[in-house]
Formats: C-alpha cells, sequence, structure tokens
C-alpha cells in the first residue's frame, strides 16, 4: 500500500469511527459515499476502490484485511466500519500526527 493510499486508508477509518459515535458494528449507522467524498475531498469511485481493499474482497487472490464493509442501502452506497476496523481506528494517531 503506498503512502497516498495509507493516509487515504486512515481518513475513512477516522471518519467512519467519528460518524460511528463509539457504537458498535451493529448499530453503527455508516456513511453514505458522497458523504463521505465530501468530507475527505475524494470522487466516488475512488473511495469505492479504496474501500474494496479495506475490505475482505478477494483481490487478486488475496483477502483483504475486513477493516469496513459497504452496502447498498435503497439509492445509496454506504461505508460501514467491522468491528476490527473500530479497532484499528482506535489505535490510528490523530489525523496531522505522526504514526
Amino acid at each position: 500500500m503506498s503512502a497516498v493510499q495509507e493516509t487515504l486508508a486512515c481518513a475513512i477509518l477516522r471518519a467512519l469511527a467519528e460518524e460511528s459515535g463509539g457504537q458498535d458494528g451493529a448499530t453503527a449507522p455508516g456513511m453514505s459515499l458522497p458523504r463521505l467524498g465530501k468530507r475527505l475531498g475524494q470522487g466516488v469511485s475512488v473511495l469505492m476502490r479504496e474501500l474494496t481493499l479495506m475490505s475482505d474482497a478477494a483481490v487478486g487472490g488475496q483477502r483483504g484485511p475486513g477493516w469496513v464493509r459497504v452496502e447498498q442501502a435503497g439509492e445509496r452506497w454506504v461505508a460501514h466500519l467491522t468491528d476490527t476496523g473500530r479497532a484499528v481506528a482506535r489505535g490510528l494517531p490523530a489525523a496531522g500526527e505522526g504514526p
């Protein structure tokens, strides 16, 4: 994963963790992809590529870490943190801080 991808992945994890407000995976609301994109300054297609790599989807025969899941709710695509992703997000430094 490149530094830019790592930064985007961390930003996604932080944004979804903030949105969930500490709720667990079953009750956390998630965030629509247009809203997440606006918050992070990224297009939905960029987010979908990154979210796919962050999910448990197999890409190139290798499963991802399973930090997020993306669901279609009616007409909207919504990103959610998994319990694994929530644990990773808790361990991240605050935005703008070094590792």
